[in-house]
Order: C-alpha cells, then structure tokens, then sequence
C-alpha cells in the first residue's frame, strides 16, 4: 500500500544547495516525488543554530512504512555529514517527517505529525505553497489557517540561486 509522505529537507552547514539537492535525489529513490516546493532561506529556529538554513518539501507516494522511511531519512542524513552533537544545532541536513498520510503517531522515536508545524514558519510556507488546504488530523485546521495563526516571526524568504 501506498501513502504520502511530506519531508521536510534543510540544513546550514557546507555547501547547502549541493547537500539540499543530494538530499532531494536521495529520497526520491524512497518513492515517487509527487509535489516538491521551492528552497526557501530561514532563519534559525530554536535559539541554537547560527547561519540561515536552506530548506525545501518534498512530497513521495511510499510504500515503507513511517518508521521504516525514519531509519531511510536518518541514514541520508548521516551520509550527507550529519552530526547530531546539539539538538537544534547547526546542521549539513535534517529531514523531517511532517505528514505521513492521515496518521497520527505518538511513540518516543517518532511523533506524526511532527508536532511544532503550527510554531514554525520555515514549515509552514512550504506546505502552504504545495498543500494550502491539507487539514492537520489532530489540530484540525488547513496548513494555510495554521500559518496565519503562527507566532513566528521569523524571515522566511524565497532563495534566489
């Protein structure tokens, strides 16, 4: 069976746009790309890291199931010089599952959906270029309606290659 996944790509560490788009063509082989957004600069999130981040959705039609595809993500992120030293720390790449489905997953491994979507910004843009009206299962609100709503603050802006 096939379900649809939304990743979020980024990282700000190295070369980003190379490892952005190793990181891209490495998921694409996890399954079909069906919507992908396009690379936005952010700012730092969370108070640790310090450069801006590049950052980009992806969406795939999967057959692995969502802890499956997290063993996946975490091995590309690791080939692509993941370091996991400082949580929220300065990065080469980090993938998230934001959306798996209509799934609601809550174990110490794996939370879907990825619970601060409705905080971020950087998150929130991205769904709302490719997924406006997806409807989160558990707040029940659009993407479109949770970014309105977001607090952040933070800049989040197209990147110009």
């Amino acid at each position: 069976m096939f379900e649809k996944a939304v990743l979020l790509l980024g990282g700000n560490k190295g070369e980003r746009l190379m490892l952005l788009n190793a990181a891209v063509e490495a998921v694409s082989k996890l399954g079909e790309v069906t919507l992908l957004s396009k690379i936005y600069e952010t700012e730092a999130w969370g108070g640790v890291a310090n450069g801006a981040f590049l950052n980009q959705l992806i969406q795939i039609k999967t057959a692995y199931s969502p802890p499956e595809l997290l063993a996946f993500i975490q091995q590309i992120e690791t080939d692509l010089g993941r370091k996991r030293d400082e949580h929220w720390g300065d990065r080469t790449m980090d993938i998230d599952i934001i959306y798996f489905g209509e799934r609601v997953i809550d174990s110490p491994e794996l939370h879907i959906p990825h619970p601060f979507i409705g905080a971020r910004k950087f998150v929130l843009v991205p769904l709302v270029e490719i997924l406006p009206d997806y409807i989160h299962p558990i707040i029940g609100k659009t993407n479109r309606q949770m970014l309105i709503e977001c607090k952040d603050e933070s800049e989040v802006r197209v990147w110009e290659c």
